[in-house]
């Protein structure tokens, strides 16, 4: 390839000697060159303005009015930054400013009107369970798993027919933060063992195999106002399931018979309050105490059974009743002042057999009451063992 050689004085000044020179164009105003070719990175249109994000935002919060106020700072923010910054979305952000405003306005009437708590209720209350579903005391239902570990997901059920659970109580906690599992189990264990008698307050009519369940709130649901604890009857596996309600209450008993549960309760009080000691002779003092508070529940008991106008039908069975009753409480009486031992069991042990579970079914059978002595409950009480858990239900 050869060079040309530089112009002189012999030779045309041109690019290249064996090429034509270029026509020249007139000299004018620059318009641009009428196309460009494409090369790398080169757009062949010009790119639109973005949209404002906050624009964006400011529209989805106006539509979902969950927070309102947001909206409106979002959308007057975003109608700065368009104006500033030459971006789109200025119609979002009026849009969401104007939604977010009437939000705004609707949340103040709700609260005037008291709308807003009550809104705010129902919220907790689908967020504490999740089928929609509000157990309250009467309820029967089933739950998928069983009693073993259930939640709130459950199906409402008729008490006549299989169910897994009934509940017979609902205990309410103290606000404040959420006091850890331990407390609440504790609490629950407590308050519903003891709130049982109010609702199956006959217990002979409660079967061997119902167990006692509850459901505790959870750190996530305490934080949204749930401190509740329900208690639930159930089956003693849990799984078998129940038929039937065991509510007897002032729902579904007469007065005369809850005259005579009542009554009853009394001395079953009085007998569940037995010293922890298995045998007398470990602690005396303690067992005569016992037995003093036994024979004030007998005079009691036998007061409120002596003093109710019974039908006639139940005169005579609740008659023969306050007899035993009375019999008793003087032996109760004496053991409470017993020097030894031994002078303890001679009146703990005929004070027993007069207020033994037997001598109750013909009374109970007269009020229309349940009357096969439930096995857990009766025990012999004979001398070899003294008081201790006595379970008595008379």
């Amino acid at each position: 390839m050869s060079i040309p050689p530089p112009p002189g004085p012999h030779q045309p000044q041109e690019p290249y000697g064996q090429y034509p020179q270029a026509p020249q164009y007139q000299q004018g105003p620059y318009y641009g060159m009428p196309y460009q070719p494409w090369g790398q990175g080169y757009h062949p249109f010009n790119q639109p303005a973005p949209v404002n994000g906050v624009a964006i935002g400011s529209l989805v919060t106006g539509l979902l009015c969950f927070m309102p106020g947001v909206g409106l700072v979002l959308g007057l923010v975003a109608l700065s930054q368009i104006k500033r910054r030459g971006e789109r979305g200025k119609g979002m952000a009026v849009a969401g400013s104007v939604l977010s405003s009437v939000g705004l306005a609707l949340w103040a009437l709700s609260l005037a009107t008291g709308a807003a708590s009550g809104f705010w209720e129902g919220f907790k209350e689908g967020a504490r369970d999740d089928s929609s579903l509000s157990l309250v005391k009467g309820d029967c239902f089933n739950s998928p798993g069983g009693l073993e570990g259930f939640t709130y997901d459950v199906d409402s059920v008729p008490c006549a027919g299989r169910h897994d659970g009934e509940v017979f109580a609902a205990v309410e906690m103290p606000g404040g933060s959420f006091p850890g599992d331990d407390k609440v189990s504790q609490v629950a264990d407590d308050k519903c063992y003891a709130l049982q008698d109010s609702y199956a307050m006959d217990a002979w009519a409660l079967p061997d195999t119902v167990d006692i369940y509850y459901l505790t709130p959870t750190r996530q649901s305490w934080r949204l106002g749930d401190h509740e604890i329900t208690c639930v009857f159930g089956h003693t596996d849990g799984t078998t399931g129940l038929t039937g309600s065991l509510r007897n209450d002032a729902t579904t008993l007469d007065d005369d018979q809850i005259t005579y549960l009542k009554a009853a309760d009394v001395l079953n009080t009085a007998m569940d309050a037995a010293p922890a000691e298995e045998y007398v002779e470990d602690d005396l003092p303690g067992y005569k105490e016992w037995a003093d508070r036994v024979a004030d529940a007998l005079t009691k008991q036998a007061g409120m059974l002596r003093d109710h106008p019974w039908p006639a039908d139940a005169k005579t069975p609740v008659g023969e009743l306050v007899k035993d009753l009375e019999a008793a409480r003087k032996e109760w009486a004496a053991a409470a002042e017993a020097a030894d031992v031994d002078a303890y069991y001679d009146h703990y042990d005929k004070g027993w057999a007069l207020t033994a579970p037997e001598k109750s079914v013909t009374a109970r059978e007269a009020l229309g009451l349940a009357t096969t002595v439930p096995s857990y409950d009766y025990d012999d009480g004979g001398s070899d063992s003294g008081g201790g858990d006595t379970g008595i239900e008379v």
